[in-house]
């Protein structure tokens, strides 16, 4: 029976011995996965004081994450995932601004942490290496087991991934926490036997919202990895029996990036979830790892937009949830007209076709964001519950995603999709991860300028991926990057999205390679010295865009 909260759910798994969390090193059957949650529960109601019960987890994936989930909401908590990848100012700011009263952690995250002014005494602070953390435990394990909690009790604060804005915390309520686990258990046909292994970031909603929270809703078993491993995924799925995982951002082209062995086929694995990979990379998961991948939109303010159906193209999320989703001009808030695509599958009208995906009934299931006025309001305008995401709806009505809103680059006056872009790039059998951004033009606008993540940078042959650029029958000549940088290591975020607002703000000022569209009749890149840089510099003066520089 569907239970409306995440307590209930957790409540009817006492008793049940079907493994619920396993890792390489220890099991725990559902039964005691609870108890486990419980006496941490019970724990944080110890120490809790006034203010807002949130609970701050510095953690990899180890198994005291998912016990504090279950624990805080047993005991009616509020768990605040705090990204270890973002720098310390910022760290500190999202740690104060969620109003965490206790943070778990462990001995290197508390390394990390003491040196931040966060307005918390030392006893606020749990360390799960710690011997006195685990005796407090053991103390409270013989606590009885029940709650208090209920569907409007808070579950989480989700901070966005910020990979092109400021982030934000998105409130969850173990309500919301409990329709997504039984729309996902609809959606992507979970069930008691699966073995659902959790690759992705417990402190990002990928993690909880398609894996962690279907689980417990079925029954089925999570196993745990500490981090996300390319080298290791097929290693990991075998030694787990894994029948299912989740992906977000650019794990997968990071995954078929390692050496293709004969038998990479030979696993368990049957199917996965995950948002933003090009069809390409889908197809390609499919055939070497002979696994079906469910590529769908999701993001942490929810919205269901899209509905899955069989004879959706590639690429397509499927078709709008319902008749009142819309693509809108937000310069207008009028609908878009619909994309006119060539036999590649490219819009040639995207600058009309591409424009905020965007629900007109309103919030729905957005539940605001933790003390955020502005952002609640920007999110929902006019009535309308704007996604902040684009996309674009063919002829036949398909829905496709088109990158996030902060993904526009304005070239020459027309609107052009860094995601596009994007897909494109990875297609080339060298570049392992790509972001594409836009920085200002001297003159005017913007021009698109992507970083590419390769095996070596200085060994890499740009003038073969100019050809290849030039030879793409799905990239319009305004969509060729102008400023190429290359990487052996692009900065990311936890969950593997590549950080472009750090790329966008460094440019091409770096000590990685840059190179710059310099060909018309015979496009070709040049690399940029230091007096190269200067000189772009110093356009921007001439041209009265100082203040960009």
């Amino acid at each position: 029976m569907a239970r409306n909260d995440i307590a209930t759910m957790l409540l009817d798994r006492i008793g049940d011995e079907r493994l619920g969390l396993r890792t390489r090193a220890q099991d725990w059957s559902w039964d005691e996965v609870v108890r486990e949650s419980a006496a941490r529960g019970a724990l944080a109601e110890a120490l809790r004081a006034d203010g807002p019960f949130h609970i701050g987890v510095l953690l990899q994936n180890v198994p005291d994450f998912i016990f504090w989930l279950g624990g805080a909401a047993l005991a009616g908590a509020t768990i605040v995932g705090i990204n270890p990848t973002r720098g310390s100012t910022e760290l500190a700011a999202e740690i104060r601004h969620a109003d965490c009263q206790l943070i778990v952690t462990d001995s290197t995250g508390m390394a990390r942490l003491r040196e931040l002014d966060l307005g918390l005494d030392a006893d606020r602070f749990l360390v799960i290496d710690d011997p006195a953390y685990l005796a407090a435990v053991a103390a409270h394990r013989t606590e009885p087991i029940g709650t208090s909690a209920g569907p409007d009790s808070l579950m989480l604060l989700l901070f966005t991934s910020g990979t092109t804005g400021a982030s934000k915390a998105v409130r969850c309520t173990q309500g919301r926490l409990a329709a997504v686990a039984y729309a996902a258990t609809d959606k992507f046909g979970h069930v008691r036997e699966d073995v659902d292994y959790c690759c992705m970031p417990l402190f990002h909603g990928n993690a909880i919202m398609a894996l962690w929270a279907p689980a417990l809703a079925n029954g089925a078993t999570v196993c745990l990895t500490p981090a996300f491993s390319a080298s290791g995924f097929l290693s990991d799925v075998r030694f787990f029996g894994a029948t299912f995982f989740t992906y977000v951002g650019k794990a997968l082209g990071y995954l078929l990036a390692t050496p293709e062995e004969p038998d990479d086929a030979d696993n368990t694995l049957n199917r996965g979830f995950g948002t933003e990979a090009s069809p390409d990379d889908q197809a390609e998961f499919r055939r070497r790892f002979a696994a079906q991948l469910f590529e769908g939109y999701g993001s942490s303010e929810g919205g269901a937009v899209a509905t899955v159906v069989p004879n959706a193209p590639a690429g397509a999320l499927g078709r709008p949830a319902h008749h009142d989703v819309a693509i809108v001009n937000p310069q207008t808030l009028h609908d878009c007209p619909r994309a006119i695509l060539d036999p590649h599958g490219r819009v040639t009208n995207a600058d009309a076709a591409i424009g905020e995906i965007v629900d007109k009934r309103g919030s729905r299931n957005f539940e605001g964001y933790y003390k955020n006025d502005g952002a609640d309001a920007e999110r929902v305008r006019n009535g309308w519950y704007w996604s902040g995401d684009l996309g674009y709806i063919d002829e036949a009505g398909f829905l496709y995603f088109a990158g996030r809103r902060g993904d526009w680059i304005r070239v020459d006056g027309e609107n052009t999709s860094a995601l596009v872009i994007e897909r494109v790039l990875r297609r080339h059998p060298r570049v392992i991860a790509a972001g594409v951004y836009g920085v200002p033009d001297p003159r005017s606008g913007d021009q698109v300028m992507a970083a590419l993540e390769v095996a070596d940078p200085d060994s890499f042959d740009i003038g073969a991926l100019a050809s290849y650029l030039t030879a793409q029958n799905d990239l319009g000549s305004k969509g060729i990057p102008r400023l190429i940088r290359l990487s052996a290591n692009l900065p990311v975020t936890g969950s593997n999205k590549v950080l472009k607002r750090d790329l966008q703000a460094q440019r091409w000022h770096c000590d990685e390679p840059v190179y710059r569209w310099i060909g018309r009749d015979r496009p070709e890149y040049h690399r940029m010295t230091d007096e190269d840089k200067r000189e772009l510099d110093d356009q921007f003066i001439r041209h009265g865009r100082e203040s960009l520089v």
